[in-house]
């Protein structure tokens, strides 16, 4: 469990970060109660399930058990080798039960959780060796609490052992009246049936812990305000963190910019590696700007969208290269290129009225001028 710590200011939900050096460090969510109950269930569960087993086994071991020679009487390693026998026996016959408990008992342990090793954890530590640091863990409130806790539970277990023993007393003083076998049995099924009604109780109070135990969890790993931000700047600075960061720009960008595609008036291609989408305001007097643009992937997405939209896609290799590597996104065209541009956004608007009018218009071919040549890498040639 967290150690505590001062709480002033720690008002913010613990970051994914916090709980997993908490794990690193040993601090995982456990609660007792559960296991307690987990591991109680499974043991009276077992104990009946193996009744047809046990019962007729631990009443040839309780006759052995009373059943003496003159010899071994008189003889005392006698005696203790006969009792280690019977003890042995007993833990054979009771190994399956055993089993069971211990696998549970992990499984009460880890349930929560998970399973967490930590060095950390066993280490020595001064504060548990303080004296000062010991009398506050033994007067503080969270004794205070757990005592208060351990009251509870105790009551809430023997009022229910009390409860079952009241209500059967009539039938605890039958059990003298039988033959021995029959009490044993009869003696055998009424303990271990109060024992199930107990482990209810103990599932309640489990039930009741488990959530106590997570809200006393999340509250000991609560972050002050800086403590997030000092975590948020320390996992940014990280190599790894900032490459994914700049990767998630770079796709909530591409995603925004493909987004503005259907709105562009024509798309410039290479036509498979270039693509750019431009725009025009015939009622204003700026260039036309770039709304979109890629290259590989992107640019074949981007021609997608803009036949499923009805755009334009104008075939100009050496355009579409020109203004991919002079223009940024959102930007107007350099006033370089403001006749190649003009020319074929002329023709866009044209075939408009060319259609209206039934008539044909020339596809145009637009020069671009040797210092805006470049090659499919960026670079312009010699």
């Amino acid at each position: 469990m967290a150690e505590d710590t001062p709480q002033e200011e720690k008002t913010e939900e613990p970051t994914a970060r916090r709980i997993e050096k908490a794990r690193e460090d040993g601090q995982v969510l456990r609660s007792q109660d559960m296991t307690i109950a987990v591991v109680t269930i499974g043991f009276i569960a077992s104990l009946y399930s193996f009744s047809f087993f046990l019962a007729p086994r631990f009443i040839e071991l309780f006759r052995d058990s009373l059943t003496f020679s003159s010899d071994s009487i008189n003889d005392q390693s006698a005696l203790v080798m006969r009792l280690a026998n019977i003890v042995g026996e007993s833990y054979l016959v009771l190994s399956p039960v055993l089993a069971i408990s211990v696998l549970l008992a992990i499984f009460g342990a880890t349930a929560l959780d998970g399973f967490v090793f930590s060095w950390k954890a066993i280490a020595p530590k001064a504060s548990k060796i303080n004296p000062i640091s010991g009398l506050v863990r033994i007067f503080g409130l969270k004794a205070v609490v757990e005592l208060v806790k351990s009251v509870l539970k105790f009551s809430l277990v023997a009022l229910t052992a009390g409860i079952y023993l009241y209500s059967n007393f009539e039938q605890v003083l039958l059990f003298s009246r039988g033959d021995i076998a029959s009490s044993i049995y009869d003696a055998t099924s009424f303990v271990l049936f109060g024992a199930l009604i107990v482990s209810v109780a103990l599932a309640v109070i489990a039930a009741i812990d488990v959530p106590y135990q997570r809200y006393e969890f999340i509250r000991k790993l609560k972050m002050t305000k800086q403590e997030i931000k000092d975590e948020f700047k320390d996992i940014e600075g990280q190599p790894e963190v900032r490459q994914k960061i700049k990767q998630k720009q770079r796709e909530m960008a591409e995603q925004r910019m493909l987004q503005d595609v259907p709105a562009a008036d024509v798309v410039i291609t290479n036509p498979e590696h270039f693509a750019v989408a431009l725009s025009y305001d015939k009622d204003s007097e700026a260039a036309p700007k770039v709304l979109a643009k890629g290259k590989g992937l992107i640019a074949q997405k981007i021609k997608e969208i803009a036949k499923e939209n009805q755009v334009l896609v104008f075939e100009s290799p050496q355009l579409a290269r020109a203004i991919y590597f002079t223009t940024e996104l959102g930007h107007y065209i350099p006033q370089a290129l403001f006749l190649a541009v003009a020319q074929v956004i002329a023709y866009v608007f044209g075939l408009g009225m060319a259609k209206e009018e039934g008539t044909s218009l020339k596809k145009p071919k637009p020069k671009v001028p040797k210092e805006l040549w470049f090659d499919e890498n960026g670079r312009r040639p010699n």
